[in-house]
Protein backbone atom coordinates (compact mmCIF):
# COMPACT_ATOMS: atom_id res chain seq x y z
CA UNK A 1 0.00 0.00 0.00
CA UNK A 2 1.13 3.54 -1.14
CA UNK A 3 1.40 6.28 1.75
CA UNK A 4 -0.79 9.69 0.67
CA UNK A 5 2.59 11.48 0.59
CA UNK A 6 4.15 8.65 -2.15
CA UNK A 7 0.86 9.30 -4.11
CA UNK A 8 1.10 12.83 -4.53
CA UNK A 9 4.89 12.81 -5.26
CA UNK A 10 3.89 10.80 -8.28
CA UNK A 11 1.18 12.69 -10.00
CA UNK A 12 2.74 16.22 -9.38
CA UNK A 13 6.22 15.04 -11.02
CA UNK A 14 3.64 14.36 -13.89
CA UNK A 15 2.38 17.97 -13.81
CA UNK A 16 1.35 19.32 -17.10
CA UNK A 17 2.37 23.02 -17.41
CA UNK A 18 0.89 24.32 -21.00
CA UNK A 19 3.01 26.76 -22.92
CA UNK A 20 1.92 30.53 -22.22
CA UNK A 21 -1.12 31.47 -24.94
CA UNK A 22 -1.52 35.20 -26.39
CA UNK A 23 -5.31 35.74 -25.50
CA UNK A 24 -7.74 38.88 -25.78
CA UNK A 25 -7.52 40.95 -22.54
CA UNK A 26 -11.33 40.34 -22.27
CA UNK A 27 -10.42 36.50 -22.59
CA UNK A 28 -7.86 36.87 -19.77
CA UNK A 29 -9.88 37.24 -16.53
CA UNK A 30 -9.07 34.63 -14.06
CA UNK A 31 -6.18 33.57 -14.82
CA UNK A 32 -2.33 34.62 -14.25
CA UNK A 33 -0.24 36.71 -16.33
CA UNK A 34 2.77 35.35 -18.22
CA UNK A 35 4.34 38.42 -18.49
CA UNK A 36 4.40 42.05 -16.83
CA UNK A 37 3.58 44.79 -19.20
CA UNK A 38 4.56 48.24 -18.59
CA UNK A 39 2.18 51.43 -19.70
CA UNK A 40 4.18 53.40 -22.93
CA UNK A 41 1.19 56.28 -22.82
CA UNK A 42 -0.43 58.11 -20.00
CA UNK A 43 -3.97 58.17 -18.85
CA UNK A 44 -5.43 60.14 -19.40
CA UNK A 45 -3.59 61.43 -22.78
CA UNK A 46 -4.60 65.21 -22.73
CA UNK A 47 -6.20 67.05 -19.62
CA UNK A 48 -9.60 66.81 -19.56
CA UNK A 49 -12.96 67.87 -17.42
CA UNK A 50 -13.76 65.67 -14.90
CA UNK A 51 -17.42 66.45 -15.00
CA UNK A 52 -19.85 68.64 -17.07
CA UNK A 53 -19.45 72.39 -16.43
CA UNK A 54 -17.55 75.16 -17.83
CA UNK A 55 -13.42 75.47 -18.00
CA UNK A 56 -12.08 78.67 -16.62
CA UNK A 57 -8.96 79.96 -15.51
CA UNK A 58 -9.23 79.36 -11.55
CA UNK A 59 -7.88 83.11 -11.00
CA UNK A 60 -10.47 84.64 -12.63
CA UNK A 61 -13.77 83.06 -10.18
CA UNK A 62 -11.44 83.73 -7.27
CA UNK A 63 -13.90 84.73 -4.42
CA UNK A 64 -16.87 84.22 -6.55
CA UNK A 65 -19.80 83.68 -4.15
CA UNK A 66 -24.01 83.78 -3.98
CA UNK A 67 -23.79 87.67 -3.30
CA UNK A 68 -21.28 88.46 -5.58
CA UNK A 69 -20.53 85.68 -8.03
CA UNK A 70 -18.00 86.08 -10.99
CA UNK A 71 -19.40 86.83 -14.62
CA UNK A 72 -17.84 85.95 -17.74
CA UNK A 73 -18.50 85.41 -21.73
CA UNK A 74 -19.25 81.85 -22.42
CA UNK A 75 -17.15 82.07 -26.05
CA UNK A 76 -17.38 78.09 -26.99
CA UNK A 77 -18.44 74.48 -25.93
CA UNK A 78 -16.47 71.75 -26.41
CA UNK A 79 -18.05 68.05 -26.61
CA UNK A 80 -16.03 64.78 -25.34
CA UNK A 81 -14.22 63.32 -28.35
CA UNK A 82 -13.68 67.12 -29.65
CA UNK A 83 -10.73 67.32 -31.80
CA UNK A 84 -11.05 70.79 -32.18
CA UNK A 85 -8.15 72.99 -30.05
CA UNK A 86 -9.72 75.70 -28.26
CA UNK A 87 -8.25 78.35 -26.63
CA UNK A 88 -9.06 80.46 -23.56
CA UNK A 89 -8.40 84.17 -23.38
CA UNK A 90 -8.65 85.68 -19.57
CA UNK A 91 -11.39 86.00 -18.35
CA UNK A 92 -13.90 83.66 -20.39
CA UNK A 93 -15.57 80.29 -20.09
CA UNK A 94 -16.30 77.78 -22.47
CA UNK A 95 -18.54 75.21 -21.61
CA UNK A 96 -17.70 71.55 -21.32
CA UNK A 97 -18.60 68.09 -21.41
CA UNK A 98 -17.28 65.33 -19.14
CA UNK A 99 -14.52 63.91 -20.57
CA UNK A 100 -13.83 66.78 -23.15
CA UNK A 101 -9.97 68.25 -23.99
CA UNK A 102 -9.70 71.25 -21.63
CA UNK A 103 -8.86 74.47 -23.54
CA UNK A 104 -4.99 76.15 -23.79
CA UNK A 105 -5.02 78.21 -20.49
CA UNK A 106 -7.82 76.59 -18.26
CA UNK A 107 -6.89 75.58 -15.12
CA UNK A 108 -10.37 74.56 -13.74
CA UNK A 109 -13.84 73.42 -14.32
CA UNK A 110 -16.86 75.18 -12.58
CA UNK A 111 -19.68 72.70 -11.86
CA UNK A 112 -23.10 73.68 -13.54
CA UNK A 113 -24.69 73.74 -10.14
CA UNK A 114 -22.22 76.28 -9.05
CA UNK A 115 -23.23 78.65 -11.89
CA UNK A 116 -26.44 80.16 -13.21
CA UNK A 117 -26.13 77.96 -16.34
CA UNK A 118 -25.80 80.73 -18.88
CA UNK A 119 -25.35 80.42 -22.20
CA UNK A 120 -23.73 83.37 -23.15
CA UNK A 121 -22.86 84.66 -19.84
CA UNK A 122 -22.28 83.20 -16.97
CA UNK A 123 -22.48 83.37 -13.47
CA UNK A 124 -19.96 81.44 -11.63
CA UNK A 125 -21.34 81.10 -7.49
CA UNK A 126 -17.87 79.93 -5.98
CA UNK A 127 -13.93 79.73 -6.33
CA UNK A 128 -13.00 76.71 -8.26
CA UNK A 129 -9.13 75.87 -7.27
CA UNK A 130 -6.62 75.31 -9.80
CA UNK A 131 -7.29 71.82 -11.22
CA UNK A 132 -10.44 71.68 -9.46
CA UNK A 133 -12.97 68.51 -11.44
CA UNK A 134 -9.95 68.52 -14.03
CA UNK A 135 -8.10 65.28 -14.64
CA UNK A 136 -4.51 65.69 -15.34
CA UNK A 137 -2.72 64.06 -17.87
CA UNK A 138 -1.28 61.03 -16.66
CA UNK A 139 -3.24 61.21 -13.28
CA UNK A 140 -4.62 57.54 -13.35
CA UNK A 141 -1.61 55.78 -15.31
CA UNK A 142 2.23 57.24 -15.97
CA UNK A 143 4.53 55.76 -18.87
CA UNK A 144 6.41 52.60 -17.18
CA UNK A 145 3.57 52.11 -14.69
CA UNK A 146 3.52 48.74 -14.23
CA UNK A 147 0.11 47.31 -15.33
CA UNK A 148 0.30 43.79 -14.98
CA UNK A 149 3.04 42.09 -13.14
CA UNK A 150 4.14 38.26 -14.10
CA UNK A 151 2.21 35.96 -11.78
CA UNK A 152 -0.80 38.02 -11.11
CA UNK A 153 -4.05 37.11 -11.83
CA UNK A 154 -6.07 38.84 -13.95
CA UNK A 155 -9.12 40.95 -12.57
CA UNK A 156 -11.28 43.47 -13.90
CA UNK A 157 -8.81 46.03 -12.54
CA UNK A 158 -5.97 44.31 -14.33
CA UNK A 159 -8.03 44.25 -17.50
CA UNK A 160 -8.95 48.31 -17.01
CA UNK A 161 -5.11 48.41 -16.42
CA UNK A 162 -4.27 46.75 -19.63
CA UNK A 163 -6.89 48.48 -21.39
CA UNK A 164 -5.26 51.75 -19.64
CA UNK A 165 -1.98 50.86 -21.11
CA UNK A 166 -3.23 50.16 -24.64
CA UNK A 167 -2.74 46.18 -24.30
CA UNK A 168 -5.42 44.32 -26.41
CA UNK A 169 -3.95 40.66 -25.43
CA UNK A 170 -1.69 39.36 -23.19
CA UNK A 171 0.40 36.29 -22.43
CA UNK A 172 -1.20 33.79 -19.84
CA UNK A 173 -1.28 30.43 -18.46
CA UNK A 174 -3.84 28.90 -20.28
CA UNK A 175 -6.22 26.80 -18.69
CA UNK A 176 -5.55 23.06 -18.61
CA UNK A 177 -8.30 20.48 -21.01
CA UNK A 178 -9.85 18.12 -18.18
CA UNK A 179 -11.72 15.23 -19.72
CA UNK A 180 -14.16 13.27 -17.63
CA UNK A 181 -15.83 10.05 -18.45
CA UNK A 182 -17.96 7.25 -16.20
CA UNK A 183 -17.89 3.87 -17.33
CA UNK A 184 -20.77 1.39 -16.11
CA UNK A 185 -23.11 -0.84 -18.04
CA UNK A 186 -25.70 0.20 -14.99
CA UNK A 187 -24.99 4.20 -15.64
CA UNK A 188 -27.78 6.38 -17.48
CA UNK A 189 -27.78 9.66 -18.38
CA UNK A 190 -29.82 11.75 -15.44
CA UNK A 191 -32.50 13.16 -17.54
CA UNK A 192 -33.82 9.15 -18.26
CA UNK A 193 -35.50 7.55 -15.52
CA UNK A 194 -33.53 4.69 -14.23
CA UNK A 195 -35.77 1.31 -14.61
CA UNK A 196 -34.24 -1.37 -11.99
CA UNK A 197 -30.72 -1.97 -11.74
CA UNK A 198 -29.62 1.50 -13.63
CA UNK A 199 -28.13 4.49 -11.61
CA UNK A 200 -28.01 8.12 -13.19
CA UNK A 201 -24.71 9.03 -13.84
CA UNK A 202 -23.61 11.51 -10.86
CA UNK A 203 -20.30 11.40 -10.78
CA UNK A 204 -19.23 12.57 -14.04
CA UNK A 205 -21.46 15.49 -13.52
CA UNK A 206 -19.70 16.55 -9.97
CA UNK A 207 -16.34 15.81 -11.68
CA UNK A 208 -16.75 17.84 -14.37
CA UNK A 209 -18.23 21.16 -12.16
CA UNK A 210 -15.49 20.40 -9.45
CA UNK A 211 -12.64 20.70 -12.60
CA UNK A 212 -14.41 23.70 -13.88
CA UNK A 213 -14.38 25.37 -10.31
CA UNK A 214 -10.98 24.54 -9.85
CA UNK A 215 -10.11 26.46 -13.12
CA UNK A 216 -9.91 23.89 -16.11
CA UNK A 217 -11.62 23.85 -19.09
CA UNK A 218 -13.47 21.14 -18.78
CA UNK A 219 -15.03 18.07 -21.47
CA UNK A 220 -17.63 15.92 -19.90
CA UNK A 221 -18.01 13.02 -22.27
CA UNK A 222 -20.72 10.29 -22.85
CA UNK A 223 -21.08 7.32 -20.76
CA UNK A 224 -19.48 3.85 -21.92
CA UNK A 225 -20.03 0.21 -21.08
CA UNK A 226 -17.56 -1.33 -18.09
CA UNK A 227 -15.74 -3.70 -21.04
CA UNK A 228 -11.51 -3.01 -21.16
CA UNK A 229 -12.21 -2.66 -25.15
CA UNK A 230 -15.08 0.24 -25.04
CA UNK A 231 -13.01 2.00 -21.69
CA UNK A 232 -9.49 1.84 -23.88
CA UNK A 233 -11.55 3.49 -27.08
CA UNK A 234 -12.74 6.20 -24.95
CA UNK A 235 -10.26 7.29 -23.25
CA UNK A 236 -7.66 7.10 -26.08
CA UNK A 237 -10.14 9.44 -28.08
CA UNK A 238 -9.94 12.20 -25.23
CA UNK A 239 -6.50 11.67 -24.70
CA UNK A 240 -5.25 14.29 -28.21
CA UNK A 241 -7.84 16.85 -26.39
CA UNK A 242 -7.01 16.88 -23.32
CA UNK A 243 -4.23 17.80 -20.56
CA UNK A 244 -5.67 15.71 -17.96
CA UNK A 245 -8.17 12.32 -18.15
CA UNK A 246 -10.71 10.93 -15.06
CA UNK A 247 -13.02 8.03 -15.57
CA UNK A 248 -15.19 7.73 -12.99
CA UNK A 249 -16.16 4.22 -11.97
CA UNK A 250 -13.06 2.46 -12.86
CA UNK A 251 -11.10 1.83 -9.45
CA UNK A 252 -11.45 -1.40 -7.32
CA UNK A 253 -12.97 -4.88 -8.40
CA UNK A 254 -13.96 -5.89 -11.77
CA UNK A 255 -14.34 -2.47 -13.15
CA UNK A 256 -10.77 -2.07 -12.01
CA UNK A 257 -9.69 -4.77 -13.85
CA UNK A 258 -11.24 -3.96 -16.71
CA UNK A 259 -9.93 -1.11 -16.84
CA UNK A 260 -6.27 -1.99 -16.17
CA UNK A 261 -7.06 -4.33 -18.58
CA UNK A 262 -7.82 -1.55 -21.50
CA UNK A 263 -5.51 0.48 -20.89
CA UNK A 264 -2.58 -1.41 -20.44
CA UNK A 265 -1.13 -0.84 -23.94
CA UNK A 266 -1.47 2.97 -24.08
CA UNK A 267 1.13 3.15 -21.27
CA UNK A 268 0.07 1.12 -18.36
CA UNK A 269 -2.33 2.11 -14.96
CA UNK A 270 -0.83 1.71 -11.68
CA UNK A 271 -3.68 0.42 -8.93
CA UNK A 272 -1.78 0.28 -5.97
CA UNK A 273 -4.06 1.10 -3.23
CA UNK A 274 -3.74 4.05 -1.35
CA UNK A 275 -3.12 4.33 2.74
CA UNK A 276 -6.77 6.86 2.99
CA UNK A 277 -9.81 7.11 3.83
CA UNK A 278 -12.11 7.17 2.07
CA UNK A 279 -10.53 6.86 -1.42
CA UNK A 280 -8.46 3.62 -0.93
CA UNK A 281 -9.14 2.08 -4.26
CA UNK A 282 -8.04 4.19 -7.44
CA UNK A 283 -5.63 4.08 -9.91
CA UNK A 284 -3.27 6.79 -12.09
CA UNK A 285 -1.27 6.36 -15.27
CA UNK A 286 0.07 8.56 -17.75
CA UNK A 287 -1.20 7.40 -21.08
CA UNK A 288 -0.53 8.21 -24.80
CA UNK A 289 2.04 9.93 -26.74
CA UNK A 290 2.12 12.81 -24.87
CA UNK A 291 1.92 11.31 -21.04
CA UNK A 292 -1.68 12.84 -20.02
CA UNK A 293 -2.31 11.94 -16.69
CA UNK A 294 -5.49 10.05 -15.87
CA UNK A 295 -7.12 9.25 -13.01
CA UNK A 296 -9.06 6.45 -12.11
CA UNK A 297 -11.41 7.02 -9.37
CA UNK A 298 -14.43 5.11 -7.72
CA UNK A 299 -18.02 6.03 -8.83
CA UNK A 300 -19.29 6.79 -5.50
CA UNK A 301 -19.55 10.89 -6.05
CA UNK A 302 -18.66 12.04 -2.94
CA UNK A 303 -15.22 9.71 -2.40
CA UNK A 304 -14.52 10.73 -6.17
CA UNK A 305 -14.81 14.45 -5.00
CA UNK A 306 -12.41 14.02 -2.24
CA UNK A 307 -9.92 12.32 -4.19
CA UNK A 308 -10.13 15.10 -6.76
CA UNK A 309 -9.76 17.52 -3.89
CA UNK A 310 -6.42 15.63 -2.93
CA UNK A 311 -4.93 14.34 -5.82
CA UNK A 312 -6.79 16.25 -8.91
CA UNK A 313 -6.97 19.89 -8.05
CA UNK A 314 -3.27 20.36 -7.01
CA UNK A 315 -2.37 19.07 -10.68
CA UNK A 316 -5.15 21.82 -12.30
CA UNK A 317 -3.37 24.83 -9.92
CA UNK A 318 0.51 23.61 -11.35
CA UNK A 319 -0.94 23.95 -14.94
CA UNK A 320 -2.68 27.17 -13.99
CA UNK A 321 0.64 28.76 -12.23
CA UNK A 322 -0.36 27.92 -8.55
CA UNK A 323 0.87 26.19 -5.83
CA UNK A 324 -0.51 23.09 -5.48
CA UNK A 325 -2.45 23.53 -2.39
CA UNK A 326 -4.01 26.04 -0.84
CA UNK A 327 -2.45 26.68 2.35
CA UNK A 328 -4.06 24.21 5.47
CA UNK A 329 -5.51 26.07 8.55
CA UNK A 330 -5.51 24.59 12.01
CA UNK A 331 -8.70 24.51 14.11
CA UNK A 332 -10.33 23.23 17.28
CA UNK A 333 -12.54 20.59 16.99
CA UNK A 334 -16.02 20.60 18.09
CA UNK A 335 -16.70 16.89 18.07
CA UNK A 336 -14.28 13.98 18.64
CA UNK A 337 -12.90 11.96 15.41
CA UNK A 338 -12.18 8.26 14.45
CA UNK A 339 -9.86 6.95 12.17
CA UNK A 340 -8.69 4.00 10.49
CA UNK A 341 -5.18 3.01 11.58
CA UNK A 342 -2.59 3.08 9.07
CA UNK A 343 -4.90 5.48 7.23
CA UNK A 344 -5.08 8.93 6.44
CA UNK A 345 -8.45 10.58 6.72
CA UNK A 346 -9.77 12.73 5.06
CA UNK A 347 -13.18 14.12 6.52
CA UNK A 348 -15.73 16.39 5.18
CA UNK A 349 -15.96 19.45 7.79
CA UNK A 350 -17.23 23.05 8.50
CA UNK A 351 -14.52 25.66 8.75
CA UNK A 352 -15.62 27.98 11.58
CA UNK A 353 -14.60 31.04 13.14
CA UNK A 354 -14.55 31.32 16.44
CA UNK A 355 -16.85 34.22 18.07
CA UNK A 356 -13.72 34.91 20.51
CA UNK A 357 -10.16 35.08 20.11
CA UNK A 358 -9.79 34.82 16.36
CA UNK A 359 -9.06 31.34 15.83
CA UNK A 360 -10.95 28.63 14.00
CA UNK A 361 -13.05 25.75 14.88
CA UNK A 362 -13.78 22.61 12.69
CA UNK A 363 -17.17 20.59 13.13
CA UNK A 364 -16.74 17.22 11.31
CA UNK A 365 -19.61 16.45 9.51
CA UNK A 366 -18.72 13.23 7.80
CA UNK A 367 -17.12 10.87 10.46
CA UNK A 368 -19.60 8.34 9.73
CA UNK A 369 -20.92 8.96 6.50
CA UNK A 370 -18.04 9.86 4.04
CA UNK A 371 -20.08 8.56 1.38
CA UNK A 372 -23.19 10.52 1.78
CA UNK A 373 -23.30 13.17 -1.23
CA UNK A 374 -25.80 15.04 0.81
CA UNK A 375 -22.50 15.99 3.49
CA UNK A 376 -20.22 17.59 1.20
CA UNK A 377 -23.26 20.44 0.29
CA UNK A 378 -22.58 21.65 3.86
CA UNK A 379 -18.90 21.56 4.38
CA UNK A 380 -16.05 23.93 2.78
CA UNK A 381 -12.71 21.89 3.88
CA UNK A 382 -11.58 18.58 4.45
CA UNK A 383 -9.93 17.92 8.13
CA UNK A 384 -7.17 15.56 8.01
CA UNK A 385 -5.86 13.20 10.15
CA UNK A 386 -2.63 11.53 10.06
CA UNK A 387 -1.88 8.11 9.89
CA UNK A 388 -0.78 7.56 12.94
CA UNK A 389 -3.72 8.97 14.75
CA UNK A 390 -6.97 7.18 15.17
CA UNK A 391 -8.69 8.88 17.56
CA UNK A 392 -9.04 12.91 18.16
CA UNK A 393 -11.11 14.40 21.36
CA UNK A 394 -13.08 17.81 21.33
CA UNK A 395 -10.63 20.55 21.60
CA UNK A 396 -7.90 19.10 19.83
CA UNK A 397 -6.13 20.68 17.02
CA UNK A 398 -6.44 19.30 13.53
CA UNK A 399 -5.40 20.91 9.99
CA UNK A 400 -7.65 21.30 7.32
CA UNK A 401 -7.69 21.39 3.73
CA UNK A 402 -9.91 24.26 1.98
CA UNK A 403 -12.05 22.90 -0.28
CA UNK A 404 -13.97 24.89 -3.18
CA UNK A 405 -12.48 27.42 -5.84
CA UNK A 406 -9.00 28.21 -6.34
Amino acid sequence: MRTVDEQLSRILDSAVRPAPVRVAISDAQGLRSAEEVVAARPLPVFDQAAIDGYAVRSVDVAGASETQPATVPVVGEIAAGSRQPLRLQPGQAVRVAAGAPLPTLADAVAPVGWTDGGSARLQVHRGVPSAGFVRRVGEDVQPGDVAVRDGDTVGAVQVAMLAAAGRDKLLVHPRPRVSVISVGDELVEVSRSASAGQVADVCSHALTAAAREAGAETNRSRTVGGNAGEIRGAVEDLLPASEIVVVCGAAGGAAGAEAKAGLADLGGIDDTRVAMHPGSAQAYGRLGSEAVPVFLFPSHPATALILFEVFTRPLIRLALGLEPYKRAIGARLTSPLISPPGRRSYVPSRLLREETGGGYLAQPLGASGTHLLAVLAEVNALAIVPEAVTELTVGEQVELLPRGRS
